[in-house]
């Protein structure tokens, strides 16, 4: 999976795109701070999608490099120049992804998480893309220099336990 997302097609052929595979006691560190997230901010979602990780057998990260633009000037970020995208990035910020960020850098972000999921549907691994796991992967200092992360937890059991779950 991490291979699918390493290898997926990126905008002018640069790779900003970073993996990691948690695994064991990592997973319990990474459950534990979705919780207490799904907590700051209220987000029940969140502290149920904590369960889910801290019971999967892996959990693939993927983010994008944060300070980064195409250079296209396209506007798609709401700056008229990647130039102001990027001097405005250095503005103080709360919210648990950084932004703003390049749009097509993005896109490049769910194309290699799409690549990645589609590894595991072919080897029939149980998955869920969860925002909820990439901002704690970001709030654990995970994936360093990426501001905008997933995460994809694994699960291979006879029920999958990340869409038969309460809401």
């Amino acid at each position: 999976m991490a291979l699918s997302a390493r290898t997926a097609p990126k905008a002018r052929g640069i790779d900003v795109i970073k993996t990691m595979v948690v695994a064991g006691e990592e997973l319990n560190t990474l459950a534990e701070a979705m919780r207490k997230l799904g907590k700051q901010y209220n987000a029940a979602f969140i502290i149920r999608d904590a369960e889910n990780v801290a019971s999967s057998d892996a959990c693939l990260l993927v983010g994008s490099i944060y300070n980064d633009a195409v250079g296209l000037d396209c506007g798609a970020c709401g700056y008229a120049t990647c130039a102001e995208m990027l001097a405005a990035q250095k503005q103080p910020q709360a919210a648990p992804f950084r932004g703003p960020n390049c749009a097509v850098r993005m896109a490049d972000l769910g194309i290699a998480i799409g690549s990645a999921v589609k590894t595991a549907s072919i080897h029939n691994v149980d998955n869920r893309v969860m925002y909820s796991a990439g901002i704690g992967a970001l709030a654990l200092g995970w994936l360093d220099g990426c501001g905008v992360a997933y995460g994809i937890p694994l699960r291979a059991s006879g029920k999958n336990i990340f869409f038969d779950r309460a809401h």
